[in-house]
């Protein structure tokens, strides 16, 4: 079952996507996500350039071995770029693969362990009001678990944090385009002990509001240091978080060490992690209680699975990293994971925009708090070619964090 034809396509319907585009011999057709938030030219090139030659003609359904190919082969291994990339292929091919086999993804990969996987959503507000007032929107929603970003008093912009009230902003997207001839990233303006003294009262509020029961999550961005990150974590223990994500930049396991010596607050981290390698002294050690990368930017659907795999063996559970800078693809290709494992913790959903949906036509749904990938062949997801091409990228920027003497921070 050979490749004819591998196509590249960025489309823009509201933020910008990559997605690869792989047809057999058959006319079988896989898509996979390689969406890079920022970087996705980088992407692109990176397919177009290097791997798409390498795919025509070759076999589908040799995915082990084109992954092996394509991550040692290359010499230069493990970066962003280069695993968003191979995770697209990855994608692709297992998409293919279960097509051919007439069954849902989930099913080759075991079987299902579960109903369906439990999704958290993103509740925000620039004041407590606001941000309650979101919670209660999300959970008429259907949503069982909510992350809770609060704005700070006298910041105009806090990362997490929609810039309007209401809990309908399923568009936020932090890489916004501007609208001059030279775009550049906005600057937000940080301060780590005004952050620290408000958010003990932010979830004091939100527990008292809807009690005890109720998982929250919060994200700490990586903007805090070992020590402010320990206190953090100890200070919100009171309120029984499901997890304090990305409390400290990920590249440091020491930090994790200190962290984890001082506090019993579960920890998450990697969303920008993109190798196995990256967690090795994280699991053995555990120093974390969730993985938090994406099957878009460690992979695919089989570096994910060595990845998840591995943490099993450690007591380690799964939070894979799913906004609205995943693709519908690299969504779909996280739920039939998320169905299959047996250390599913919880999926991260963010609801892409009405637009996104016209290029993306999705077979996932959500009920009652839970996400399942459907029974749809392959990974339930279709691509309309013709309405991608109506979005053309548009070049955007990520913020940047800087303290308020000007320094560079962590966005």
């Amino acid at each position: 079952m050979k490749i004819v034809s591998a196509e590249v396509i960025v489309t823009s319907p509201g933020r910008n996507f990559v997605t690869l585009r792989l047809t057999t011999e058959d006319g079988v057709v896989g898509l996979g996500d390689a969406t890079l938030n920022g970087r996705e030219l980088a992407v692109e090139s990176y397919l177009d350039h290097h791997l798409v030659p390498l795919l025509i003609g070759s076999d589908a359904s040799r995915i082990e071995d084109t992954w092996q190919q394509l991550y040692r082969g290359a010499y230069w291994r493990r970066g962003p770029v280069t695993m968003a990339a191979i995770a697209a292929v990855d994608t692709a091919l297992w998409d293919i693969k279960a097509k051919c086999a007439g069954m849902p993804l989930y099913q080759l990969l075991g079987g299902a362990s579960r109903i369906g996987a439990l999704a958290y959503g993103h509740a925000s507000g620039r004041d407590i009001p606001e941000l309650l007032d979101s919670i209660r929107e999300h959970l008429a929603q259907g949503y069982r678990a909510i992350r809770v970003q609060s704005g700070i008093p006298g910041f105009e912009s806090v990362y997490g944090v929609a810039a309007s009230g209401g809990g309908d902003r399923y568009d936020y997207e932090p890489a916004r385009p501007t609208s001059d001839d030279r775009p550049r990233p906005t600057v937000e303006t940080w301060d780590t002990r005004a952050y620290l003294r408000h958010l003990p009262t932010v979830f004091e509020a939100v527990r008292a509001e809807f009690g005890p029961e109720l998982p929250l999550l919060h994200d700490g961005h990586h903007r805090m240091r070992p020590i402010e990150a320990a206190r953090l974590g100890k200070s919100l223990e009171p309120y029984d978080l499901f997890w304090l994500e990305d409390a400290t930049p990920a590249e440091d396991p020491s930090a994790l060490r200190w962290i984890r010596h001082h506090t019993t607050t579960p920890l998450a981290i990697g969303e920008v992690f993109n190798s196995i390698h990256d967690y090795v002294p994280l699991l053995s050690e555990r120093l974390i209680d969730y993985v938090r990368s994406a099957v878009t930017h460690t992979g695919g659907v089989t570096g994910m699975k060595k990845l998840l795999d591995l943490a099993a063996l450690h007591g380690v559970k799964s939070g894979m990293h799913g906004p609205t800078d995943i693709s519908p693809v690299g969504m779909a290709a996280a739920l039939h994971l998320d169905l299959a494992v047996h250390n599913f913790g919880i999926q991260e959903y963010m609801r892409h925009s009405a637009r996104t949906l016209e290029v993306f036509r999705t077979s996932y749904r959500f009920e009652d708090g839970l996400l399942h990938p459907s029974d749809t062949p392959g990974l339930g997801v279709d691509l309309d070619v013709a309405a991608a091409r109506r979005f053309p990228y548009r070049q955007a920027y990520l913020p940047v964090a800087r303290l308020r003497d000007g320094t560079v921070h962590d966005w």
